[in-house]
């Protein structure tokens, strides 16, 4: 489930990033810094760092949720994950800084502002608020598919096999 749940969070990042592709130029040597800003929004405004919460804050649970011996020991733990926090948002810092290096990397500052613009509209507010749903139904359908492929697959191979007198069960 944890894996699972890790994949999901990923996903949205890993769309972005391999549609960015799509726009790639010859790598600069360092972003300036309006173009790393550009970068950053893009980043903040798109959803992307939704996924890095869906890592950061589960290990916290999972730290909050630890078996403990003695009930004053859960007061201390509780304490410690409190602390941890302010760690973590600057873990997830870098992480936003990384991934708008990575925008600014394979994006101009131009097309940087274009998906700015289109973040701060109407619609683009509403494509990041119905973001986690429609990542919800694709990895449904992904699974299904995946599925149904591999079936298809495994019946062809064992159909081509049959034809070269190499049966497989």
């Amino acid at each position: 489930m944890t894996r699972f749940v890790s994949r999901l969070a990923a996903t949205p990042f890993a769309l972005v990033l391999l549609a960015g592709t799509a726009f790639a130029q010859p790598a600069a040597t360092q972003p300036s810094a309006s173009h790393m800003a550009l970068a950053t929004e893009v980043a903040l405004n798109s959803g992307i760092t939704r996924s890095f919460d869906g890592v950061t804050e589960p290990l916290l649970e999972e730290l909050r949720k630890m078996p403990v011996a003695r009930p004053e020991i859960k007061k201390d733990l509780d304490a410690v994950v409190e602390m941890l926090k302010p760690e973590l948002e600057l873990q997830k810092k870098r992480m936003v800084t990384s991934t708008a290096a990575a925008f600014a990397r394979n994006m101009s500052e131009a097309e940087l502002r274009d998906i700015v613009a289109f973040f701060k509209s109407p619609v683009g507010r509403k494509y990041v608020e119905k973001q986690p749903a429609v990542f919800d139904d694709i990895m449904r359908e992904m699974t299904k598919w995946s599925q149904e492929v591999e079936e298809y697959v495994l019946v062809r191979a064992k159909a081509e096999m049959q034809k070269r007198g190499h049966p497989l069960e």
